[in-house]
């Protein structure tokens, strides 16, 4: 049963230690020839954390798991989710506007554009969820900052160093394998970064293998392979931009960190990537394998709270339509597969996917057949415990602020309702006060 609705008014494992895994492990005892000095001070970190915390919460390996996916470059929420049944959505796309006669209906006034049939497919077997008019007040229509914004879930007006995942892993996940939390990509998101940052980010499991001496690389060698940035391809701009996450001290020190803490579960991650298969059939593209990959760890029971993905190529300032629509195909089918995937697996039930991006397009097309940088745009969130239906309202395409769409629903409501409904941590502790909760899931 799907259903439209309103925002509601707010209301109201035992792990063995680190310090035991390092000095007991074989890793340990093959690096420790070559230990420098500023591994050896991340030992000795890890030995206090653990000290501190030895038990963890349920993990991904037996609790919810979420999965947030960036759409990086800001989404036109407009041709993702159509008001077909406005007029003044036509008259300011004449060119761009997605056809009456193409659109997946999914009720009376809105659609989804017609390349995502895995996302429409999803909605009629009661597993996807529309989010209407997401935004924040004073939006920021700079792609850097408003990451920022998204990421930290900050005010427009205060800037943060610690984002909201990073502050659920500090406030519910101390203690943690470092994979409570994945990135896959080459650099960590700065939603991860924390009072104790923890989680990894890889392209691929092969990544993160260890050699020393012998031939193979050295520990520099590997800690630059880690963490170098991610090739922009011609033509990506800044649809590829993840915000990078920023960290204090030193950035050596949090650089070779994030290393260690990928060697440490580098063994784990190569054995699950290489041991399941897909199944179901992913599309070919970045994306569809970086989904395929995050299901294959699920499958494996890596213990993985939160996986992060990404997608760019979204900044379609010119000839919109060729590769809004290739884009949006691809999201449709990967989500699609993705979801197939963790029927087969029988873990549908135990995971959440929500997207994002930092913000939609203005209402009428530009000059160049695109659309320039806006302000409130839909979301989605999928998963088997989802309730299925649309939340919020579309936003008004008349009553406009500076050629762009107004919110009604503060993405921070999402991340509450995320947090506290399904990791069932304390959202007002992570986002600093209380917003209010959808009825998602």
């Amino acid at each position: 049963m799907k259903h439209s609705h309103s925002v509601p008014e707010p209301h109201t494992n035992t792990l063995h230690t680190r310090r035991q895994f390092m000095r007991t492990s074989m890793l340990g005892a093959a690096v420790s020839w070559t230990l420098p000095v500023f591994l050896e001070k991340t030992f000795m970190t890890l030995d206090a954390m653990a000290a501190d915390s030895a038990v963890q919460t349920p993990t991904g390996k037996d609790g919810s798991i979420l999965v947030v996916l960036q759409l990086a470059g800001g989404n036109d929420g407009l041709n993702t989710v159509v008001p077909h049944a406005d007029d003044a959505y036509y008259n300011a796309r004449p060119v761009i506007g997605v056809k009456p006669g193409q659109i997946l209906i999914i009720d009376d006034l809105i659609g989804l554009h017609p390349q995502l049939a895995g996302l429409k497919g999803l909605y009629d077997d009661g597993h996807l969820g529309i989010i209407q008019g997401v935004g924040y007040p004073n939006p920021d229509r700079s792609h850097f900052r408003s990451t920022d914004i998204w990421q930290s879930a900050s005010d427009a007006e205060r800037y943060e160093t610690h984002g909201w995942i990073g502050r659920y892993f500090d406030s519910c996940c101390r203690g943690a394998d470092p994979t409570v939390g994945v990135a896959i990509g080459s650099e960590m998101p700065m939603a991860f970064a924390g009072e104790n940052p923890t989680g990894i980010a890889f392209a691929r499991p092969e990544q993160l293998h260890w050699s020393a001496g012998g031939g193979g690389r050295s520990a520099e060698a590997l800690f630059r392979e880690l963490n170098k940035p991610d090739e922009v391809h011609a033509g990506a701009t800044v649809g590829a931009v993840g915000a990078a996450l920023p960290h204090g001290g030193s950035t050596l020190d949090f650089l070779q960190r994030v290393a260690l803490d990928a060697q440490v579960s580098s063994e784990k991650i190569s054995a699950i990537a290489g041991k399941f298969q897909a199944g179901a059939e992913y599309p070919r593209t970045p994306l569809g394998q970086g989904l395929g990959l995050v299901s294959r760890l699920i499958a494996g029971g890596l213990p993985t709270r939160v996986y992060y993905v990404s997608q760019g190529g979204y900044d379609t300032h010119t000839n919109q339509v060729g590769t809004h629509d290739r884009l949006l195909g691809e999201l449709g089918d990967s989500l699609a597969a993705f979801a197939k995937d963790l029927k087969a697996q029988g873990n549908f039930e135990r995971v959440v996917l929500l997207t994002f991006s930092e913000f939609g397009r203005r209402v009428a097309q530009n000059g160049s057949n695109g659309t320039d940088h806006g302000a409130a745009a839909p979301l989605f969130i999928l998963g088997g415990k989802v309730k299925a239906g649309t939340y919020g309202r579309y936003p008004s395409l008349t009553e406009l602020d500076r050629g762009d769409l107004v919110f009604n629903v503060d993405f921070r409501s999402v991340y509450a309702t995320v947090l506290e409904q399904w990791l069932q941590a304390p959202g007002e502790k992570v986002l600093g006060r209380r917003f209010p909760l959808l009825p998602i899931v």
